[in-house]
């Protein structure tokens, strides 16, 4: 059997083993903030770039105290001229990754995933850094191969509400491979599945998300579609190993990997776990399916688990305990600001105190 570090070339061991300055685009988003106090953990110094634009301060406040965390604010479709110090590998984490979100602005995100990913490139270019690019399963459209492997081309629709983000990390795909190839730059490409965990934002109309917060606001849970469409659900913690083992393998040129759980379970199923495990009373409703909505979705990890030694740990029901505790202090937190900030307005207590210390 073949150890966890097959395939990891000494040069790739070396710079595990030290101390790097590691750029991630998207930083203080869901994912990318997880990616960062992973690498703060392990020593390194982190940029973290991020516009903003669905990232969010608190995600990363934590991390300023190690010392060895700074943010940028940038947008990645403009050129980062001099504002990047030297650095040694990169994380292109920066598009909007739920429907709401990406389709709010589709030129926008089209341009994140072209522009803004060329500009990462000539930036790991100049420095002759590392580069990683987040992909997404969403590369594989609404499938019609079950499960899908990384030599599936996928089913997407060009021009459809979706088709911003598809089309646009499917060609961010080809372009960082090609830019790799021709500039002798190492590019790893993680096509992410599914992903869950704290600091999802509650708005962001994701299944996980959305079922969670309706079910502790006592509102309906809306199931969309019939709920027997199937997702795979992968915990945070989980993906950012899968990074950080992409990342550390080897020099040679290496395609896309599938990075996600290959547990497959059905939306009617999610929700109804959810509700148990919030106590709801919600009722469950079901209205008509998005367009290109995927019916399956599961990651054939086959590779991961060869090549990086790869594989989600985290059960299900575990992950969701852990963001429905998340999603609940959030709730509580803003509802206790709400409550101040009623108070304020009444001049019930004054506006330098809280409300803990005005009902002592």
């Amino acid at each position: 059997m073949k150890s966890k570090s097959a395939g990891f070339s000494a040069s790739a061991r070396a710079a595990a083993r030290r101390k790097l300055t590691v750029v991630v685009t998207g930083g203080a988003g869901f994912v990318g903030s997880h990616l960062c106090e992973r690498l703060v953990g392990d020593g390194h110094h982190v940029i973290c770039v991020d516009n903003f634009h669905t990232g969010r301060c608190a995600n990363v406040h934590g991390l300023m105290a190690s010392g060895r965390f700074d943010v940028i604010e940038h947008d990645i479709v403009e050129p980062f001229g001099s504002k990047l110090p030297r650095f040694d590998q990169i994380y292109n984490l920066a598009c909007p990754a739920s429907p709401p979100h990406y389709q709010a602005d589709p030129v926008r995100t089209a341009l994140t995933c072209s522009q803004g990913t060329y500009n990462c490139l000539r930036a790991a270019h100049e420095h002759r850094a590392r580069l990683f690019h987040a992909s997404t399963s969403e590369i594989y459209g609404d499938p019609e191969v079950h499960p899908q492997a990384e030599t599936y081309h996928g089913n997407v629709n060009t021009t459809g509400p979706r088709s911003c983000y598809d089309e646009g990390k499917r060609f961010a795909e080809t372009l960082a491979t090609d830019f790799g190839a021709q500039n002798g730059l190492v590019i790893r490409i993680g096509r992410i599945f599914n992903t869950y965990g704290p600091r999802m934002q509650p708005d962001d109309g994701r299944v996980v998300s959305n079922f969670i917060v309706q079910a502790l606001l006592g509102k309906d849970i809306t199931v969309y579609g019939s709920g027997e469409q199937t997702r795979s659900f992968c915990f945070v913690s989980d993906l950012i190993d899968g990074f950080s083992r992409l990342m550390a393998n080897g020099d040679a040129p290496l395609g896309p990997i599938n990075l996600g759980n290959p547990v497959e379970t059905t939306v009617g199923e999610l929700a109804l776990m959810i509700s148990d495990m919030v106590g709801s009373r919600s009722k469950i409703i079901y209205k008509p399916l998005p367009v290109d909505d995927p019916r399956r979705r599961r990651p054939d990890i086959t590779q991961a688990k060869a090549l990086l030694g790869w594989s989600p740990k985290v059960e299900l029901a575990t992950g969701l305990r852990r963001t429905i505790a998340y999603f609940d202090e959030q709730l509580r937190l803003r509802s206790l600001r709400h409550a101040e900030a009623r108070l304020k307005t009444q001049d019930i207590f004054p506006a330098g105190s809280t409300l803990a210390e005005a009902v002592l």
